[in-house]
């Protein structure tokens, strides 16, 4: 079913600097997950399997591999006449040295002209940074039989947790009576997703009044949101149940690749009804020595395993050598575990290598250590 009367517009121009060295050259969409995957491919996925046939991915920090890898927009069967995947990096300066969107309402502003060129009705606005997948044609679904002026997509979060959110405060009937960016003391536990749906006109009209307030900060939870709320407007919110994970740690990305060993993981890669399309590599099938020793790991194509892999996710082309160890670990693409080393509660970045016996992590450490720099082992 195609949306010609709805466009996606992606932030994808998160820095991602809480993930460290893994962002160092990549922007955080097109960060690894999964053994296969990049984050990106998840809300493009989702707006192919909608119907949404135009999608903008705003991109700024450290984007040459992303914006390459999302112009190709195929893999997603966005392709055709009609339709495909654009990358809009920014235009204006926010100062002498930096092309950058200066808020997340600023992205979509200073893109104004492009979206009017598909003339929408409605506007959906995405982060591009969270795992999850979502049937957006429900959700405008739900904003159109609601007769909403805007549509923002919660989940219910342990009310432990609501303070890290921006929370939304409900009557009865699910419409938002009030906004709270990361309250100390949260009154519900509705977490913004970071999903919008917008009518277009209206939030046409009110990007262009905030672009000339000197005041705003350009961003839709600190201004465009309280705006819409201020003036009365109707705004929705749309309770999403299923999995959905904000990548944004190093603890929470391990997290994330280790649901998928869960055989009742909500996420369900293998389902072939809302499939997650990425990128095929070229590999050869994974191989398994006949030493190897492997439980409970997921494992992917190109990977080389002698040694032993215990409660562990593999990218693309790990390789795990003869006597090394990999237990609580995640390896990512072309990570390589020399003989008799051991990795422990970590998370190892592309193309890392951990030299012979050297051993990394533990299993008591309350984090989980990133290895982004080549381990020396014995000579």
């Amino acid at each position: 079913m195609k949306h010609n009367d709805m466009l996606a517009m992606i932030l994808a121009g998160g820095r991602g600097s809480r993930l460290h060295d893994l962002t160092n050259k990549v922007a955080k969409p097109a960060v690894s997950y999964g053994g296969k995957y990049k984050i990106i491919d998840f809300p493009i996925s989702n707006c192919a399997n909608s119907g949404i046939d135009v999608v903008g991915v705003l991109t700024q920090y450290e984007s040459v591999i992303l914006n390459s890898y999302v112009a190709a927009g195929g893999r997603w069967g966005l392709d055709a006449k009609d339709s495909g995947v654009y990358v809009l990096p920014p235009r204006e300066k926010a100062d002498a040295n930096l092309d950058v969107y200066r808020g997340t309402a600023d992205a979509i502003s200073q893109n104004i002209d492009f979206i009017d060129t598909f003339s929408p009705e409605y506007l959906l606005v995405l982060s591009g940074d969270h795992i999850y997948k979502m049937d957006y044609d429900k959700m405008l679904d739900f904003h159109k039989e609601n007769g909403a002026d805007a549509t923002i997509a919660v989940i219910e979060v342990p009310m432990k947790e609501a303070s890290r959110f921006g929370i939304m405060n409900t009557d009865e009937n699910g419409q938002i009576v009030e906004f709270e960016e990361k309250p100390p003391q949260p009154k519900s536990n509705l977490a913004s997703m970071g999903i919008y749906i917008f009518s277009w006109k209206l939030l046409r009209k009110m990007l262009v009044a905030d672009m000339k307030n000197a005041e705003s900060s350009h961003d839709f939870g600190k201004d465009i949101i309280p705006a819409l709320l201020n003036d009365s407007r109707k705004l929705m919110a749309y309770k999403f149940k299923g999995y959905w994970k904000d990548v944004g740690t190093i603890d929470s990305l391990w997290e994330a690749n280790m649901d998928l060993l869960d055989k009742k993981s909500a996420l369900d890669l293998g389902d072939s009804s809302w499939k997650i399309y990425t990128q095929d590599t070229n590999s050869l099938p994974q191989y398994i020595g006949q030493d190897a020793e492997i439980s409970r790991a997921f494992i992917t194509q190109g990977c080389v395993i002698d040694g032993q892999v215990k409660n562990s996710v593999l990218f693309t082309g790990a390789k795990v050598a003869a006597g090394a160890k990999v237990i609580d670990s995640v390896l990512m693409p072309g990570a390589v575990i020399e003989e008799g080393a051991v990795v422990t509660r970590a998370l190892v970045a592309d193309g890392i290598k951990i030299g012979a016996r050297a051993v990394v992590g533990s299993a008591d450490s309350e984090n989980i250590e990133l290895v982004a720099k080549r381990v020396k082992g014995e000579e």
